[in-house]
């Protein structure tokens, strides 16, 4: 049976051999930072939607079927499905019919990202309007692979999705995390994550990548997931290519949402923003089309 979100425990038994970031992330478990933190279990149907998706031949009956047996979620895909970015002449009024229309990669999509908002729902103002953000992250992630070589759009679209995903996972398991975040957009001396670290010896980059290992997102997910504020290391050779590609679309990702919000640019952009676009071979031409293509689509999340 598995577990229920109150007895998750923050530990995974990979069937791989255990990564340096396994390692890792066990030596936070075993030392202290990470034994209080809950997180709960994934969604069974977005593990039978996962297990689908990985065949050869994606069992498209099979996602039907799950898409099916949610009402809510077969009301949200009927929603996008017949949304003015996707809206044909008339209107559809079945799952089956919404799939075609959308086409698998973003049916899956859609399915993914209505169970991990329903999985983990964040009721905090400190976190205000999160998942919309994170949605919005995930649809310029896919929309950059659809533009780039070298990451699949799905993979892509679940990195964002996740990739702040430790933020509410702190805020429910850990006393004062609260303070902790508005200490960290106050202080100008350091980086938010220095202050998670300073106050709770973790920050939302790691707790991210156990998420990313207990809910089987893949290593390179879970890689991106933990060093997406390392961008000192992107370029220099130090990790994986698919990783410093997922590392840079997300940077280049935030960006982008948070342009299209009209908030601050961040620190981490500021900083590094132009080798994030170097890596992926582009420049500010790129970018203003970027986010001119994407407006639509942002108007969704």
């Amino acid at each position: 049976m598995r577990p229920t979100p109150s007895t998750m425990p923050a530990t995974s038994t990979p069937t791989a051999p255990a990564t340096a970031l396994d390692q890792e992330l066990d030596h936070a478990v075993a030392r202290g930072p990470l034994r209080h933190i809950v997180i709960p279990a994934c969604p069974q149907l977005l593990l039978r939607m996962q297990d689908a998706l990985r065949q050869p031949e994606p069992d498209l009956n099979e996602v039907a079927r799950i898409a099916g047996s949610d009402v809510a979620m077969s009301a949200a895909l009927l929603k996008v499905a017949n949304s003015a970015l996707y809206r044909g002449d008339m209107p559809v009024h079945t799952v089956g019919q919404a799939m075609n229309r959308l086409g698998l990669e973003q049916t899956a999509t859609e399915m993914r990202t209505y169970l991990v908002r329903r999985a983990l729902p964040v009721n905090n103002p400190r976190l205000a309007r999160f998942w919309e953000r994170s949605t919005k992250r995930a649809h310029a992630m896919a929309f950059l692979a659809r533009h780039l070589l070298g990451t699949p759009p799905d993979v892509a679209h679940t990195c964002g999705l996740f990739s702040h995903v430790g933020l509410p996972v702190m805020l429910q398991s850990l006393p004062g995390y609260g303070g902790t975040l508005a200490e960290a957009a106050a202080r100008v001396d350091r980086s938010p994550i220095a202050t998670e670290n300073a106050n709770h010896r973790t920050d939302h980059a790691v707790v991210g990548a156990l998420v990313a290992r207990l809910w089987l997102l893949g290593p390179t997910v879970m890689a991106a997931i933990r060093r997406h504020h390392d961008l000192d290391m992107l370029g220099q050779g130090a990790g994986e290519p698919e990783v410093d590609q997922l590392v840079a679309m997300l940077t280049v990702s935030e960006h982008l949402m948070r342009r299209d919000e009209g908030l601050p640019t961040d620190a981490d952009w500021t900083q590094h923003g132009a080798r994030a676009l170097a890596w992926l071979g582009a420049g500010e031409g790129e970018l203003a089309e970027w986010a001119e293509d994407l407006r639509d689509t942002f108007a969704l999340a």
